[in-house]
């Protein structure tokens, strides 16, 4: 089963994984020594950051599937505070092996993938912050690093970049996400592109509708955008969504 509740298709999820990750590594081909030594939209990163925190994500989403094929306890990393050393140790590198770790590491994600049997997705695996999920789901999330994380480069690939079939699987998600939070307001979300409409918060509550397409709408939602494009039926400000991502 997929994040979203659909029947998880390994195989077509592969193919989206692949191709997002065939657009990566383009973008990453291009980038020189002072390109990797700039800054991405992520506070307190660079593109050096970005690029080596990709590549570890390949590692623990490979040893998580690892752990559902194999049923031996293989963490997707050592710790929390391990992951972040490691991402500040690899930041320093140039280039060239940036490159080439991004390239290494996603083709041993995708061999390992090719070796789960169709039952290893149902299996449950630990994330390291401590959830407990489907291995299926680390298929999900590798997608949503890769497509996300790209756009956080700031080197060309932007959210009106992502794939639509990502951003309709994502709108969903991250409504049902917010409408099972506290902090989230009531709004509804109307993608204009798509002629669909995504509810936030208890039906009973009031709330805005904000317009806008899908990829502007998901951008704004997971922080990558202050709202570009979008627009409040009946005027007003946006609303403001909490941290998700």
């Amino acid at each position: 089963m997929a994040a979203d509740g659909t029947a998880f298709e390994p195989g077509a999820v592969l193919g989206q994984i692949t191709e997002a990750t065939g657009q990566l590594l383009r973008t990453a081909a291009r980038l020189g020594e002072g390109d990797v030594r700039a800054p991405s939209l992520l506070p307190g990163w660079s593109r050096a950051h970005v690029l080596t925190h990709l590549a570890r994500n390949a590692d623990g989403g490979r040893r998580l599937l690892t752990w559902a094929r194999t049923g031996t306890r293989t963490p997707e990393y050592p710790s929390l505070t391990a992951r972040a050393e490691e991402i500040e140790a690899g930041a320093g590198r140039g280039a060239a092996e940036l490159l080439a770790d991004l390239r290494d590491s996603a083709a041993a994600f995708e061999a390992e993938y090719r070796r789960m049997p169709p039952e290893g997705w149902d299996r449950v695996v630990r994330w390291t912050r401590g959830q407990e999920h489907p291995a299926s789901r680390a298929a999900d999330a590798r997608l949503t690093e890769v497509v996300v994380h790209h756009a956080d480069l700031d080197a060309g690939y932007t959210p009106d970049d992502w794939p639509a079939a990502f951003t309709d699987a994502m709108l969903g998600r991250v409504a049902a996400s917010f409408s099972a939070r506290d902090d989230a307001p009531p709004m509804r979300l109307h993608a204009t592109d798509a002629v669909a409409v995504y509810s936030v918060g208890a039906p009973r509550l009031a709330g805005p509708t904000v317009r806008g397409t899908r990829s502007a709408l998901l951008a704004w939602l997971m922080g990558r955008s202050p709202g570009d494009g979008l627009t409040v039926h009946g005027g007003g400000a946006l609303p403001a969504p909490p941290f998700l991502y």
